[in-house]
Protein backbone atom coordinates (compact mmCIF):
# COMPACT_ATOMS: atom_id res chain seq x y z
CA UNK A 1 0.00 0.00 0.00
CA UNK A 2 2.75 2.39 0.93
CA UNK A 3 4.47 1.80 -1.98
CA UNK A 4 1.57 2.14 -4.34
CA UNK A 5 0.83 5.58 -2.67
CA UNK A 6 4.69 6.57 -2.98
CA UNK A 7 4.41 5.66 -7.02
CA UNK A 8 1.09 7.58 -7.38
CA UNK A 9 2.70 10.36 -5.73
CA UNK A 10 6.14 10.30 -7.85
CA UNK A 11 3.96 10.23 -11.19
CA UNK A 12 1.53 13.55 -10.16
CA UNK A 13 4.97 15.50 -9.85
CA UNK A 14 6.30 13.95 -13.03
CA UNK A 15 2.99 15.34 -14.53
CA UNK A 16 2.92 18.61 -12.58
CA UNK A 17 6.69 18.97 -13.96
CA UNK A 18 5.46 18.76 -17.32
CA UNK A 19 2.53 21.55 -16.94
CA UNK A 20 4.82 23.65 -15.41
CA UNK A 21 7.83 23.09 -18.38
CA UNK A 22 4.90 23.76 -20.76
CA UNK A 23 3.61 26.80 -19.05
CA UNK A 24 6.84 27.94 -19.41
CA UNK A 25 7.48 27.57 -22.81
CA UNK A 26 4.32 29.62 -24.30
CA UNK A 27 5.72 32.18 -21.78
CA UNK A 28 9.06 32.35 -23.23
CA UNK A 29 7.25 32.55 -26.85
CA UNK A 30 4.80 35.01 -26.13
CA UNK A 31 7.97 37.59 -24.64
CA UNK A 32 10.07 36.55 -27.60
CA UNK A 33 7.12 37.29 -30.35
CA UNK A 34 7.32 40.79 -32.38
CA UNK A 35 6.09 43.55 -30.17
CA UNK A 36 3.51 45.81 -31.20
CA UNK A 37 3.74 48.45 -33.75
CA UNK A 38 3.98 51.89 -32.44
CA UNK A 39 1.65 54.27 -33.82
CA UNK A 40 4.00 56.62 -36.88
CA UNK A 41 4.53 60.08 -35.56
CA UNK A 42 3.27 62.85 -37.24
CA UNK A 43 5.59 63.94 -39.55
CA UNK A 44 5.53 67.40 -42.27
CA UNK A 45 3.82 67.12 -45.09
CA UNK A 46 6.06 66.20 -47.96
CA UNK A 47 4.70 65.82 -52.04
CA UNK A 48 8.36 64.21 -52.83
CA UNK A 49 7.79 61.30 -50.27
CA UNK A 50 7.47 57.87 -52.10
CA UNK A 51 8.81 59.46 -55.73
CA UNK A 52 12.67 58.57 -55.34
CA UNK A 53 14.32 56.31 -57.11
CA UNK A 54 17.62 57.62 -58.11
CA UNK A 55 20.16 59.30 -55.62
CA UNK A 56 20.95 62.32 -58.91
CA UNK A 57 18.30 63.76 -61.40
CA UNK A 58 19.34 63.17 -65.05
CA UNK A 59 17.61 63.99 -68.03
CA UNK A 60 17.82 61.42 -71.60
CA UNK A 61 20.44 59.26 -72.02
CA UNK A 62 20.62 60.16 -75.66
CA UNK A 63 19.84 63.99 -76.59
CA UNK A 64 16.23 64.38 -77.79
CA UNK A 65 14.70 66.79 -80.01
CA UNK A 66 10.98 67.50 -78.33
CA UNK A 67 10.65 70.76 -80.35
CA UNK A 68 7.39 68.92 -81.79
CA UNK A 69 5.40 68.74 -78.45
CA UNK A 70 3.53 71.17 -78.28
CA UNK A 71 1.97 73.52 -75.19
CA UNK A 72 -0.53 73.22 -72.97
CA UNK A 73 -3.14 74.42 -73.52
CA UNK A 74 -5.45 76.19 -70.97
CA UNK A 75 -8.93 75.31 -70.22
CA UNK A 76 -10.92 75.23 -67.17
CA UNK A 77 -10.55 72.03 -65.12
CA UNK A 78 -12.24 70.56 -61.32
CA UNK A 79 -10.46 71.42 -58.91
CA UNK A 80 -10.10 68.98 -56.13
CA UNK A 81 -8.53 68.40 -52.92
CA UNK A 82 -5.97 66.25 -54.52
CA UNK A 83 -2.30 68.59 -54.58
CA UNK A 84 -4.34 71.57 -53.02
CA UNK A 85 -3.71 70.73 -49.26
CA UNK A 86 -3.29 73.99 -47.85
CA UNK A 87 -2.04 74.82 -45.74
CA UNK A 88 0.77 72.66 -46.26
CA UNK A 89 4.40 72.10 -44.79
CA UNK A 90 7.67 71.22 -46.56
CA UNK A 91 10.99 71.39 -44.95
CA UNK A 92 9.85 73.07 -41.97
CA UNK A 93 8.37 76.03 -43.75
CA UNK A 94 4.37 76.07 -44.47
CA UNK A 95 3.14 77.13 -47.52
CA UNK A 96 -0.52 78.97 -48.64
CA UNK A 97 -1.54 78.65 -51.78
CA UNK A 98 -2.65 81.74 -53.79
CA UNK A 99 -6.84 82.63 -53.54
CA UNK A 100 -7.12 84.21 -56.66
CA UNK A 101 -4.30 83.68 -59.60
CA UNK A 102 -6.01 85.40 -62.38
CA UNK A 103 -3.21 88.25 -61.98
CA UNK A 104 -0.46 86.20 -61.39
CA UNK A 105 2.89 86.99 -62.11
CA UNK A 106 6.56 86.49 -61.26
CA UNK A 107 10.03 86.49 -61.52
CA UNK A 108 13.48 84.19 -60.71
CA UNK A 109 14.48 80.85 -61.41
CA UNK A 110 13.56 78.21 -62.86
CA UNK A 111 15.05 74.65 -62.92
CA UNK A 112 14.24 70.99 -64.47
CA UNK A 113 13.55 67.90 -63.17
CA UNK A 114 13.41 64.28 -65.29
CA UNK A 115 14.42 60.81 -64.61
CA UNK A 116 14.18 60.73 -61.17
CA UNK A 117 10.70 61.44 -61.14
CA UNK A 118 9.50 60.27 -64.22
CA UNK A 119 6.48 57.55 -63.83
CA UNK A 120 6.09 58.48 -59.90
CA UNK A 121 2.97 60.57 -58.61
CA UNK A 122 2.93 63.84 -58.62
CA UNK A 123 1.22 66.00 -55.65
CA UNK A 124 -2.23 65.75 -57.15
CA UNK A 125 -1.95 61.84 -58.02
CA UNK A 126 -1.01 62.23 -61.69
CA UNK A 127 2.23 60.30 -62.95
CA UNK A 128 4.91 62.28 -63.60
CA UNK A 129 6.30 62.70 -67.69
CA UNK A 130 9.21 64.36 -68.42
CA UNK A 131 8.45 64.74 -71.87
CA UNK A 132 5.03 66.74 -71.16
CA UNK A 133 4.68 70.32 -70.64
CA UNK A 134 4.03 70.00 -66.88
CA UNK A 135 5.58 72.03 -64.05
CA UNK A 136 5.40 72.09 -60.32
CA UNK A 137 4.76 75.14 -58.03
CA UNK A 138 4.75 75.61 -54.56
CA UNK A 139 1.43 78.11 -54.20
CA UNK A 140 -0.50 77.64 -57.59
CA UNK A 141 -3.56 76.15 -56.95
CA UNK A 142 -3.51 72.60 -59.39
CA UNK A 143 -4.19 72.14 -62.18
CA UNK A 144 -2.86 75.78 -63.43
CA UNK A 145 -1.45 76.94 -66.34
CA UNK A 146 1.33 79.79 -66.63
CA UNK A 147 3.27 80.86 -69.72
CA UNK A 148 7.23 80.71 -68.38
CA UNK A 149 9.14 82.98 -70.15
CA UNK A 150 13.36 83.06 -70.54
CA UNK A 151 14.29 86.25 -69.68
CA UNK A 152 18.18 85.66 -71.05
CA UNK A 153 16.67 84.59 -74.73
CA UNK A 154 13.03 85.23 -74.96
CA UNK A 155 11.83 81.79 -75.23
CA UNK A 156 8.71 80.74 -74.13
CA UNK A 157 6.79 77.62 -73.19
CA UNK A 158 2.58 77.10 -71.42
CA UNK A 159 3.14 74.59 -68.78
CA UNK A 160 0.16 72.48 -67.24
CA UNK A 161 0.82 72.49 -62.88
CA UNK A 162 -0.06 69.55 -61.37
CA UNK A 163 2.71 69.42 -58.96
CA UNK A 164 4.50 71.40 -56.03
CA UNK A 165 7.85 72.56 -56.04
CA UNK A 166 10.41 73.69 -56.34
CA UNK A 167 11.72 74.17 -52.41
CA UNK A 168 14.71 75.95 -53.20
CA UNK A 169 15.73 79.26 -52.55
CA UNK A 170 14.97 81.84 -55.20
CA UNK A 171 13.57 79.09 -57.42
CA UNK A 172 9.38 79.59 -58.51
CA UNK A 173 8.90 77.08 -61.07
CA UNK A 174 10.29 73.26 -61.95
CA UNK A 175 9.63 72.40 -65.16
CA UNK A 176 9.42 68.74 -67.11
CA UNK A 177 12.17 68.04 -69.27
CA UNK A 178 10.71 68.55 -72.36
CA UNK A 179 9.55 72.42 -71.07
CA UNK A 180 13.12 73.33 -69.79
CA UNK A 181 14.52 71.97 -73.79
CA UNK A 182 11.51 74.72 -75.09
CA UNK A 183 13.09 77.64 -73.63
CA UNK A 184 16.90 75.88 -73.25
CA UNK A 185 17.59 75.75 -69.63
CA UNK A 186 17.65 71.63 -70.07
CA UNK A 187 21.54 71.84 -70.46
CA UNK A 188 22.05 74.80 -67.22
CA UNK A 189 19.69 73.10 -64.77
CA UNK A 190 18.22 77.04 -63.99
CA UNK A 191 17.55 79.83 -65.84
CA UNK A 192 15.97 83.61 -65.02
CA UNK A 193 12.32 83.19 -66.11
CA UNK A 194 9.08 85.35 -65.74
CA UNK A 195 6.42 83.32 -64.91
CA UNK A 196 2.82 84.24 -66.00
CA UNK A 197 -0.68 83.10 -65.49
CA UNK A 198 -2.30 81.38 -68.97
CA UNK A 199 -6.23 81.59 -68.86
CA UNK A 200 -8.69 79.54 -71.41
CA UNK A 201 -8.93 81.31 -74.55
CA UNK A 202 -5.05 82.07 -74.47
CA UNK A 203 -3.28 80.93 -77.48
CA UNK A 204 -0.11 79.12 -76.79
CA UNK A 205 2.63 79.49 -79.35
CA UNK A 206 2.87 76.97 -81.73
CA UNK A 207 6.22 74.96 -81.80
CA UNK A 208 9.12 75.37 -84.39
CA UNK A 209 12.46 74.25 -84.30
CA UNK A 210 15.39 76.67 -84.24
CA UNK A 211 16.82 78.88 -87.03
CA UNK A 212 20.48 76.99 -87.22
CA UNK A 213 21.63 80.55 -88.47
CA UNK A 214 20.21 82.57 -86.17
CA UNK A 215 18.75 81.36 -83.02
CA UNK A 216 21.50 78.85 -81.74
CA UNK A 217 24.06 81.28 -81.32
CA UNK A 218 21.64 82.99 -78.94
CA UNK A 219 20.55 80.03 -77.40
CA UNK A 220 23.76 78.83 -76.42
CA UNK A 221 24.79 82.17 -74.79
CA UNK A 222 24.24 82.27 -71.02
CA UNK A 223 24.02 85.33 -68.71
CA UNK A 224 27.93 86.93 -67.58
CA UNK A 225 29.01 85.66 -64.41
CA UNK A 226 27.48 81.89 -65.22
CA UNK A 227 29.87 79.67 -62.81
CA UNK A 228 29.30 76.16 -61.44
CA UNK A 229 29.34 75.63 -57.73
CA UNK A 230 31.02 73.13 -56.82
CA UNK A 231 31.51 73.58 -52.75
CA UNK A 232 30.99 75.72 -49.75
CA UNK A 233 33.26 76.16 -46.69
CA UNK A 234 33.74 77.76 -43.69
CA UNK A 235 37.46 76.91 -43.45
CA UNK A 236 39.34 78.76 -46.36
CA UNK A 237 42.40 76.28 -46.15
CA UNK A 238 39.61 73.71 -46.75
CA UNK A 239 38.91 75.82 -49.58
CA UNK A 240 42.07 75.99 -51.33
CA UNK A 241 42.89 72.60 -50.66
CA UNK A 242 39.96 71.73 -52.27
CA UNK A 243 40.40 74.31 -55.55
CA UNK A 244 43.85 73.58 -55.64
CA UNK A 245 43.15 69.80 -56.05
CA UNK A 246 40.21 70.52 -58.73
CA UNK A 247 42.87 72.68 -60.40
CA UNK A 248 45.52 70.25 -62.00
CA UNK A 249 42.07 67.69 -62.93
CA UNK A 250 40.18 70.64 -64.92
CA UNK A 251 40.66 72.58 -68.29
CA UNK A 252 38.47 75.09 -66.67
CA UNK A 253 39.17 78.14 -64.29
CA UNK A 254 38.94 77.15 -60.28
CA UNK A 255 38.03 80.09 -58.34
CA UNK A 256 37.05 81.03 -54.55
CA UNK A 257 34.84 83.27 -53.63
CA UNK A 258 34.51 84.30 -50.02
CA UNK A 259 31.91 85.91 -47.88
CA UNK A 260 32.22 87.26 -44.62
CA UNK A 261 28.79 88.33 -43.55
CA UNK A 262 26.57 86.98 -42.74
CA UNK A 263 29.06 84.52 -41.42
CA UNK A 264 32.28 83.76 -42.96
CA UNK A 265 31.93 80.94 -46.32
CA UNK A 266 33.98 80.06 -49.08
CA UNK A 267 32.51 78.74 -51.91
CA UNK A 268 34.49 76.71 -55.02
CA UNK A 269 33.50 77.70 -58.01
CA UNK A 270 34.55 76.82 -62.14
CA UNK A 271 34.47 79.02 -64.93
CA UNK A 272 32.89 81.73 -65.79
CA UNK A 273 31.22 80.42 -68.71
CA UNK A 274 30.06 82.37 -71.78
CA UNK A 275 28.02 79.24 -73.62
CA UNK A 276 25.94 76.16 -72.77
CA UNK A 277 28.40 73.90 -74.77
CA UNK A 278 31.27 75.30 -72.32
CA UNK A 279 28.94 74.23 -69.00
CA UNK A 280 28.29 70.59 -70.31
CA UNK A 281 32.27 69.79 -70.96
CA UNK A 282 32.76 71.20 -67.65
CA UNK A 283 29.87 68.82 -66.14
CA UNK A 284 31.29 66.14 -68.24
CA UNK A 285 34.98 66.75 -66.39
CA UNK A 286 33.50 66.77 -63.10
CA UNK A 287 31.20 63.67 -63.76
CA UNK A 288 34.89 61.84 -64.57
CA UNK A 289 35.91 62.65 -61.13
CA UNK A 290 32.45 61.85 -59.59
CA UNK A 291 31.14 65.35 -58.86
CA UNK A 292 27.96 65.04 -59.84
CA UNK A 293 26.17 68.29 -57.26
CA UNK A 294 27.80 71.07 -59.28
CA UNK A 295 25.10 73.63 -59.47
CA UNK A 296 25.06 77.06 -61.47
CA UNK A 297 25.34 80.00 -59.88
CA UNK A 298 25.46 84.14 -61.39
CA UNK A 299 28.15 85.94 -59.64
Amino acid sequence: MHQQSSTRLTNNNQLWMCCLLALLCVLLTACSGPKPKSPKANVPYNPNDGRYKHDKDFGPSEDVDLSHIPDAVPRLEVRTRAGNKNPYTVLGKTYHLIKDETSYKERGYASWYGNKFNGYHTSNGELYDMYAMTGAHKTLPIPSYVRVTNLDNGKSVVVRINDRGPFHQGRIVDLSYAAAQRIGIHKTGTGRVEVEIALPGDAPPIPRRADNTIAKPVESALPPGTFLQLGAFGNKKSAQDFAATLGTKLTFPVIISSAASPKEIHRVRLGPFKDAKNLQMARDQLARLNIFEAHVVYQ
